[in-house]
């Protein structure tokens, strides 16, 4: 199945739609972390370098937690030392506090991540602390890596809905966003973890970051697809001025501690609507549904991305034609 052929129209039919878009992969992390599959690290090895050949630049590849929170992740330090580093493509780990981090320095991370969420619920049930003891602990977090030369990203998690709050006031997020850049944070990834968003939300939160003095250059979205919104979503985020997208290959994920959440955005689905709108993403989408193909194997279950499922039956239907 041949690659989606640019739009005739072109981007500049839509009021704010950029040339190029920055795919930040999160499958290795944010998609795994939620598999009751134990993985071989031959096998993650493999998907992210897979990954990265298909031009995958930005790749958050294990988190550096306790064993016992996220058990498909206990081989952070293995994976992390197994990789092959190739030039010009950043490795991330997500740390939740100083233990997470000298773990990841000494596996040679070169940037990390840290999370939080906009509400008190969620976070206690995600990280164990209030908001404040959160940004107290990601001072110190923060603070050393950058010591240690290291970049550090953000991620504000139930940034458009809580699992047990509900409506999520965006004052929650622009105080949370706030603190973490005032720490030093290069980028703000905004998460919709549950997939409740929906596009007009999208540009009233974008806008009162706006308003609050948050550049959007600085700002990432993340989208869980739960209700079939995150394409929706990511194209009205890209018109305020977003150039940054997660996304997750073969639309793998969930938050272990967010009931109903279901898979981000596939990263096929994203590359598929992005290159077909003629926007560069830089990624060879046919080279990225082997890499789908082989973790649904690995998983033995079906992957939520919608382009995967369309390529498939496309080759079915040419080999009985």
């Amino acid at each position: 199945m041949k690659q989606a052929a640019a739009s005739p129209f072109g981007p500049e039919l839509f009021v704010g739609l950029p040339s190029e878009v920055e795919i930040y992969e999160v499958g290795p992390r944010d998609g795994l972390q939620n598999e009751s599959a134990v993985i071989p690290v031959e096998t993650k090895k493999a998907m992210i370098e897979g990954l990265v050949d298909a031009g995958i630049k930005r790749i958050e590849i294990t988190s550096f937690v306790n064993p016992r929170w996220i058990p498909a992740l206990a081989d952070h330090k293995e994976l992390a030392k197994a990789i092959v580093r190739k030039p010009g493509v950043r490795y991330t780990a997500l740390v939740p506090n100083m233990r997470g981090l000298d773990g990841a320095s000494e596996a040679g991370m070169e940037e990390v991540a840290i999370f939080m969420s906009a509400t008190e619920s969620h976070n206690k049930k995600n990280i164990n602390k209030t908001r404040a003891q959160a940004i107290e602990t990601y001072t110190e977090v923060i603070k050393e890596a950058l010591d240690r030369g290291m970049k550090v990203r953000g991620y504000v998690s139930c940034v458009y809905g809580c699992p047990y709050e509900g409506a999520v006031p965006v004052e929650n997020t622009i105080e949370v966003s706030k603190a973490l850049l005032d720490l030093g944070i290069y980028e703000l990834s905004l998460g919709d973890t549950i997939g409740v968003g929906n596009p007009l939300q999208v540009a009233h939160v974008l806008k009162s970051l706006v308003d609050a003095d948050i550049r959007l250059d600085q700002t990432a979205v993340h989208f869980h697809d739960t209700r079939g919104t995150a394409l929706a979503n990511i194209t009205v985020a890209l018109q305020m001025g977003v150039r940054v997208v997660d996304a997750s290959i073969g639309g793998l994920g969930g938050c272990p501690y967010a009931p109903g959440a279901s898979g981000n955005v596939s990263t096929e689905d994203v590359v598929y609507m992005l290159e077909g709108m003629g926007i560069e993403t830089g990624v060879d989408l046919d080279a990225l549904v082997p890499v789908s193909a082989r973790l649904e194997a690995e998983l033995a279950r079906e992957l939520p991305s919608k382009y995967l499922r369309a390529h498939q039956g496309f080759c079915a239907r040419s080999a009985d034609a």
